[in-house]
C-alpha cells in the first residue's frame, strides 16, 4: 500500500496497468519535463528525509543528565572547595571520560539513518518527453515512467508494466532467500505481503536478471524504505537494566548525601559548633557518600568485557547493552542469513528411481552422498545429471582469496547446482573446457526452462533444466542403472508425485533432462529425463546446538522472517526450534488486536510473511511481557526492529550498513552460536558487576556510617576528605576492576536468566553490602574511640582507622567474588586480584611510612602492635560475610537474585 499523490490510499498491486495510469495522470510514454518539474516541487525530490534531526550538542548535554554523573560534578565542586586540586582534577577526568564515551555511542546510533539513505539508487533511466533519458534518482516523481535492467538498484516504489524474464532480488527487504520473478498481470487479493506482490519493485532492492518498466507510484518517504526510515527515527530505545539500577543508585546517594549533611549540620549548630565546620563535616561526609571511582569501572569493565566478546566474534556497539545480555530471555531471529547460510544448497536428489542426499550447507563444494542413510560414490546416472545440471548453468561459485569462503556468481539457485556438481568431483570450469557450449536456448518465464547445446565427440548434446511438469513434458526416456527406459505415464505420475512431496518439505525443485545428437529445432523434443534435484536455503550446521544451548540457558528463540511459511516451517522443524508452538502469518498477525497478540505472543515460534511493522509489534509484545529480547538480523528490514529490541544483532558479512548502524551487537562472523557465546559472556559481566558494586557500596556505607556515627557521638572525624577520596578511588579502584574480570561461574549457562526487574540489588546482595557496610563501620569506630581512649594522638588513632578500613577492603574484595559460594571454593582464582590486593599493600605501607606524603594524606608511622592489632580486627570482616553467605544459601534472605 502505498499514498497517491493525491494522498488516497492505494493498493497498486490489485490496479490494472490502465488504472495505475490514470490514478497517476501518467501514460506510457512518461511525464513531460515540465510536468515531472511541477511534480518535484510538490511531492519533493525522492530521498529519505531526516524528521527529527539531533544535534551533536544535544546529544552531548544529554550525557550531563545522569545523576551520577551530576553527583560526581559536585564532587568536584566539593573538593576544589576544600582545597584538594588534585583529587578534584582526578574526579573531573572520570566525568570527561564517561561523557565523552556515551556521546559517541549516540553519535554513532543517530547514523542509521544516514545508512539507509546510501542505499538508494543514484541515478534512473526514466522516459522524459517521450524518450530515455538517464536523470538523478531524486528527482523522480510519482507517474515518471522508468526502464529496468539486470544490475540496476530499484530507485522508487514501482508498479511494473512490462516485465521480460525480469527477477528481483528483495532479501534486504523481505528476507526472501532467491530473486523474485516479476509479471505486470493485477494481482487480485488486497492484503498480499510485499514479498507476494510480484508485479511490483521497492526502491533500494536490486534487479539481478531480465529487463522491464515501471512507473513510479511512491517516492521519498512514501517508499516502503521510507516507513522503516520513519520507524526507526520513531522507535523509543529504552534504557538497559544496568542503567536504570545505576540511576537508581545515583538517585538514592543523592538523597542520601543530601540528608546526611543538613543531618549533621544540623545537629552540629544544636551542639554550639560553627556553622562553617559543620559544613566542612557535612561536605566531607558527602564526599564518603559518592563511589568515585563506579563510572570509570563500569565503563572499563564493559570495555574489558567488549575485547573478550571481540574473540568470541561479537562486536558490541553500546557498551551497557552488554550486560543486558545475560537477562536475554527471547531471542527473535531473522531466518535468512542468520539461522540459515543465505546460500542455495541441494540436498536432496531423484535419479533412477531412488532418492539420494547430500551434505555440506552453502556453495563449499564439500559433501557426501548418501543412500538410504549409507555413504554412497556418485554412479553414473547420478555423475550425468549433475553434470547436465552444472553445463545448463550460467553461474559459477568462486573462492574468495581474502577471506577463503565461497560465493556465487550469478544465480543463486544455479549456484546450488553447480556446488552440488562439485562435491562429485565434477567442476564447473572443468566441464565447460571439455564440453564447451555451442548455443543455447535462454530462460523465460513463459517456457520456464533454460537450454544449452555443448560439443561432445562428435556430436552435439543437449542438457535442459526448468520446472518438473515442463521437462517431463518433453521427455520420452528416463535414464537408469541400466540405461534409458520408456518412459510410461506410471513412471511420469511417479516423478510428479516425488517432485510434490519435494516441494512439500520446502525444497525449490528443478528437474533435468537430455538429448545426444541434439539441434537447436530438436533439442527440446523426445528428451531422456535424468532426475529431480531439490534446494533449499539450509540452517547453519551449527545453528541447532546454538538453539539447544539457548534453551538450556532458558532462552527461548523464535523465528521471524519475511520468507514463505512452508520454506519457514521447514527450516524451524529442522532446527529444532518449532516444536510445541504455532506458526503466524503476516497477514493473521495484521488481523490481531495488540491485546490479543499479547496473549498469543508467549506460544508462537514462527513469524512468516512479515513486514517491518510486524516486527516491531513482536517485539513490543514480547517486552510488555516482561521478557528482555534480542532480535538478530542482517536485512532493511530488520532494522526498526533491532533498534526497539533490548539487544538489536546485526550480522557483520551479509548484514547491510542500516541494521548495523541500528544494532547493539554486529556478529564478525554472521553465525547465530556466537549469540550463545555472547549471552554467556554477557552473563559473566553482569555478575562482575554485581561482584564490584557489591564492594564498591559495601565500602561506601562503612565510611558513611563510621562518619556519621563518630560525629553523632561528637568524636572528631577519624578521616580526612584526602583519606576518603583515597579509599574510593585508589584502593577500591583497582580491586573492583580486577573483580571486573573475575572468572565466571561453572554453572552460568545452566541458570535461568535473571529477572531485570529484580535488577543487581536483590535482597540477598544488599544484605551483604549492607552487613559488610556495617561491620566495617562498627570495626572502625570501635578502633577509633578505643585508639582515642588509649591515650593515642588523633593522627595515630585516624591512622589505625585508615589503614583498617583499607584492609576491611582488601578482605571483602576476595569475600565478594560471589554472592552465592563460599571464599574457600578456589579463593584466589582470580590473579588480577591478587596483583591489586598486592600493589595496593605496597602503596599503604608507602603512604603510612613515607614523609613527604604523611603531611598532606595525614598518616602517622605506625608501631608493630598498632599493625598487629589493626590487622586481626579487619580480618573479622571475613568470617562475617561468610556466615551472611551461609544463611543466604538457606533462604533467610529471601531468593537469590
Amino acid at each position: 500500500m502505498n499514498p497517491s499523490p493525491d494522498g488516497a490510499t492505494v493498493l497498486w498491486h490489485t490496479q490494472s496497468n490502465d488504472a495505475v495510469f490514470a490514478r497517476l495522470d501518467s501514460s506510457p510514454a512518461g511525464l513531460t519535463g515540465v510536468e515531472a518539474a511541477r511534480r518535484l516541487a510538490e511531492h519533493g525530490p525522492n530521498e529519505l528525509q531526516v524528521v527529527h534531526r539531533v544535534s551533536p550538542w544535544s546529544i552531548l548535554l544529554e550525557q550531563f543528565g545522569n545523576v551520577l554523573i551530576v553527583i560526581l560534578l559536585v564532587a568536584t565542586a566539593l573538593s576544589a572547595f576544600l582545597g584538594h586540586g588534585i583529587e578534584a582534577i582526578a574526579i573531573a577526568v572520570i566525568v570527561l571520560f564517561a561523557v565523552l564515551l556515551g556521546f559517541m555511542q549516540e553519535y554513532r546510533a543517530e547514523r542509521a539513518i544516514e545508512a539507509l539513505r546510501q542505499m538508494a539508487a543514484p541515478a534512473a533511466t526514466a522516459l522524459r518527453d517521450g524518450e530515455e533519458a538517464e536523470i538523478p534518482a531524486r528527482d523522480l516523481v510519482p507517474g515518471d515512467v522508468v526502464l529496468l535492467r539486470a544490475g540496476n538498484t530499484i530507485p522508487a516504489d514501482v508498479r511494473i508494466i512490462a516485465a521480460i524474464n525480469l527477477q528481483i532480488e528483495e532479501a534486504a527487504l523481505t528476507g526472501e532467500s532467491i530473486p523474485v520473478e516479476k509479471h505486470a498481470a493485477p494481482l487480485a487479493k488486497d492484503d498480499l505481503a510485499l514479498g507476494d506482490r510480484k508485479n511490483m519493485a521497492y526502491a533500494g532492492t536490486a534487479a539481478t536478471y531480465g529487463r522491464g518498466r515501471a512507473v513510479v507510484v511512491a517516492t521519498g518517504m512514501r517508499t516502503e524504505f521510507g516507513k522503516i526510515a520513519q520507524m526507526l527515527q520513531t522507535v523509543e530505545t529504552g534504557k538497559t537494566p544496568l542503567q536504570q539500577n545505576l540511576d537508581k543508585v545515583g538517585h538514592a546517594l543523592a538523597r542520601a548525601a543530601f540528608v546526611v549533611v543538613a543531618i549533621i549540620v544540623v545537629l552540629g549548630l544544636f551542639r554550639g559548633q560553627p556553622f562553617i565546620e559543620m559544613l566542612v563535616f557535612g561536605i566531607a561526609l558527602a564526599v564518603a557518600v559518592v563511589p568515585e571511582a563506579l563510572p570509570a569501572v563500569v565503563t572499563i569493565s564493559l570495555a574489558l568485557g567488549v575485547q573478550r566478546m571481540v574473540k568470541r566474534n561479537a562486536l558490541m556497539r553500546r557498551l551497557p547493552a552488554v550486560e543486558t545480555l545475560g537477562s536475554t530471555s527471547v531471542i527473535c531471529s531473522d531466518k535468512t542469513g542468520t539461522l540459515t547460510k543465505d546460500e542455495m544448497t541441494v540436498r536432496e536428489i531423484f535419479v533412477g528411481g531412488q532418492t539420494v542426499h547430500i551434505s555440506g550447507a552453502g556453495y563449499e563444494p564439500q559433501g557426501q552422498f548418501s543412500l538410504n542413510g549409507h555413504t554412497v560414490e556418485p554412479d553414473e546416472p547420478l555423475r550425468l545429471l549433475l553434470k547436465a545440471a552444472a553445463l545448463a548453468s550460467d553461474a559459477h561459485v568462486v573462492q574468495s582469496k581474502t577471506d577463503g569462503r565461497w560465493h556465487v556468481k550469478g544465480d543463486p539457485t544455479e549456484g546450488a547446482l553447480v556446488a552440488a556438481a562439485a562435491k562429485a568431483g565434477l567442476h564447473k570450469p572443468d566441464l565447460e573446457a571439455q564440453f564447451p557450449r555451442v548455443n543455447e536456448i535462454p530462460f523465460t518465464s513463459e517456457t520456464k526452462r533454460m537450454t544449452t547445446l555443448h560439443h561432445e565427440a562428435e556430436h552435439t548434446t543437449a542438457y535442459s533444466k526448468g520446472a518438473p511438469e515442463v521437462i517431463l513434458a518433453s521427455c520420452a526416456w528416463q535414464i537408469t542403472t541400466k540405461g534409458a527406459i520408456a518412459l510410461d505415464a506410471e513412471r511420469r505420475e511417479l516423478i510428479l508425485e516425488t517432485a510434490r512431496r519435494m516441494a512439500g518439505k520446502a525444497l525449490r525443485v528443478l528437474a533435468v533432462a537430455t538429448k545426444p545428437a541434439a539441434t537447436l529445432e530438436t533439442a527440446e523434443r523426445e528428451m531422456t529425463f535424468l532426475g529431480l534435484l531439490g534446494m533449499i536455503d539450509p540452517p547453519r550446521p551449527e545453528a541447532k546446538t546454538a538453539i539447544q544451548t539457548c534453551e538450556q540457558a532458558g532462552i527461548k528463540p523464535v523465528m521471524i522472517t519475511g520468507d514463505h511459511p512452508v520454506t519457514a516451517q521447514a527450516v524451524a522443524r529442522e532446527l529444532g526450534l518449532l516444536k510445541a508452538g504455532c506458526v503466524v502469518t503476516g497477514a493473521e498477525l495484521e488481523a490481531m488486536s495488540e491485546a490479543e497478540l499479547e496473549q498469543k505472543v508467549e506460544n508462537i515460534e514462527v513469524y512468516a510473511r512479515v513486514s517491518p511493522a510486524h516486527k516491531l509489534r513482536v517485539v513490543t509484545a514480547l517486552q510488555q511481557r516482561g521478557h528482555i529480547v534480542a532480535m538478530t538480523g542482517d536485512g532493511v528490514n530488520d532494522a526498526p526492529a533491532l533498534k526497539k529490541a533490548d539487544i538489536g544483532i546485526a550480522m557483520g558479512i551479509t548484514g547491510t550498513d542500516v541494521t548495523k548502524e541500528a544494532a547493539a551487537m554486529t556478529l564478525t562472523d554472521d553465525n547465530f552460536a556466537s549469540i550463545v557465546a555472547a549471552v554467556e559472556e554477557g552473563r559473566g559481566i553482569f555478575g562482575n558487576i554485581k561482584k564490584y558494586l557489591m564492594y564498591l557500596l559495601s565500602s561506601n556505607i562503612g565510611e558513611i556510617v563510621l562518619m556519621a556515627g563518630a560525629t553523632l557521638l561528637g568524636m572528631p572525624l577519624p578521616l580526612t576528605a584526602v583519606q576518603i577520596l583515597y579509599v574510593n578511588l585508589a584502593t577500591d579502584g583497582l580491586p573492583a576492576l580486577a573483580l571486573s574480570v573475575d572468572p565466571p561461574e561453572p554453572d552460568l549457562m545452566r541458570l535461568k536468566p535473571r529477572n531485570p526487574r529484580k535488577g543487581i540489588f536483590t535482597r540477598p546482595v544488599v544484605s551483604l553490602m549492607v552487613i559488610g557496610g556495617l561491620w566495617s563501620a562498627a570495626v572502625n569506630l570501635g578502633l577509633f574511640a578505643w585508639a582515642l581512649n588509649s591515650g593515642r594522638r588523633l593522627e595515630e588513632a585516624m591512622t589505625m582507622t585508615f589503614v583498617s578500613l583499607v584492609l576491611i577492603q582488601f578482605f571483602k574484595a576476595y569475600n565478594f567474588r560471589s554472592d552465592r559460594h563460599s571464599v574457600l571454593n578456589h579463593p584466589f582464582a582470580n590473579k588480577w586480584l591478587n596483583l591489586a590486593i598486592a600493589w595496593e599493600l605496597v602503596l599503604l605501607v608507602v603512604i603510612v611510612y613515607a614523609p613527604f606524603l604523611q603531611a598532606p594524606i595525614g598518616t602517622f608511622g605506625l608501631q608493630l602492635m598498632d599493625w598487629v592489632i589493626v590487622v586481626a580486627l579487619a580480618f573479622t570482616v571475613s568470617p562475617v560475610l561468610e556466615l551472611a553467605k551461609w544463611m543466604e544459601r538457606r533462604g533467610w534472605f529471601g531468593p537469590i537474585g
